[in-house]
């Protein structure tokens, strides 16, 4: 589901039709697994992230998809070299927006999974399978990685502990233990992106895995590493602006997704005369559905025979 804000949907549009005409049948007939990869001026890096990214996943063909958000160097002509299909948006609006792209093409174009990785390589993508191997499964619709269960690299002391304030916050307001709300690997079932609301520009990690919990979808965190950035630079900017910005997306994204499941659930009831009708949103696999701040379904964990994955009962 995509936001509504006329101004970004025209970007879209225009960038879908010029993505259309350059690949045809190609966009139309994607592979099983799509890798969706946000870049913004990421020369010198964004071929070697491609190059690296397996063409094959449990068995499944790949196929990379790399949007290019308002570059100014050669981040485009650099991934489409290395293989990529790429949709190229000539404006820069930020991570949020250009995933929410890339999830698009990915389901128009048939692709049943989406991972997601990073234009910098930071992200092991030899971690890919053991992502997506839980929803091959049926064990999971949604899976990311997570720096605390495994390991990482970076020493920024801000950062970490941002990182754990930030887990615990959403944590406590989804009822569900996360370890990790900002890691950029992920593997999901393509549908799921489209049934949450998606309507930030930049911090897009938090409104995704808040909208995935309260809908119901079955969510679970596994080990995986982020190493230390090779070339070119961080795009996040200042720490505390950054903090402060990530934990407004938070409640923002909370507060939201808690009114819209009061509302749902208000309408089911007076459809149906009976409060019970609230079920899971078309799509999902889990058994119901949860507002924000609800108890909701448990998420995955080691007892489900993954070995260190971190258990997501409710707090």
């Amino acid at each position: 589901m995509t936001n509504s804000d006329p101004g970004s949907a025209a970007v879209d549009a225009a960038a879908l039709r010029a993505f259309t005409q350059e690949y045809g049948d190609r966009a139309a007939a994607l592979p099983p697994v799509a890798i969706v990869i946000a870049a913004f001026n990421e020369e010198g890096a964004i071929g070697p992230v491609i190059a690296d990214l397996p063409r094959t996943v449990a068995g499944l063909e790949t196929a990379t998809i790399v949007v290019s958000d308002g570059s100014a160097d050669g981040t485009v002509a650099e991934a489409a070299g290395a293989g990529a299909l790429v949709c190229q948006v000539p404006v820069n609006r930020g991570q949020g927006a250009a995933l929410r792209l890339g999830y698009q093409i990915a389901r128009d174009g048939g692709a049943r999974y989406i991972v997601t990785t990073d234009a910098d390589g930071q992200y092991n993508p030899a971690e890919i399978e053991s992502l997506l191997q839980p929803i091959l499964d049926g064990r999971a619709d949604f899976v990311t990685g997570s720096r605390r269960l495994g390991s990482e690299e970076t020493r920024d002391p801000v950062r970490r502990l941002g990182v754990r304030v930030f887990a615990l916050a959403i944590s406590m307001l989804t009822r569900q233990r996360i370890s990790d709300t900002t890691f950029g690997l992920r593997a999901m079932r393509a549908e799921v992106t489209g049934a949450v609301l998606l309507e930030q520009p930049q911090y897009q990690a938090a409104e995704l895995l808040i909208g995935v919990i309260t809908h119901g979808y079955r969510v679970m965190e596994l080990p995986a590493t982020i190493h230390k950035r090779k070339v070119g630079h961080s795009k996040k900017g200042n720490n505390v602006l950054y903090g402060l910005r990530f934990a407004g997306v938070i409640g923002g994204t909370w507060w939201r997704e808690r009114q819209r499941s009061g509302a749902q659930r208000a309408g089911r009831a007076g459809r149906t005369g009976s409060p019970a009708a609230a079920v899971a949103e078309p799509g999902a696999t889990a058994t119901r559905a949860s507002g924000a701040g609800q108890s909701g379904p448990e998420t995955l964990a080691a007892a489900d025979g993954e070995p260190g994955a971190r258990s997501a009962n409710r707090t």
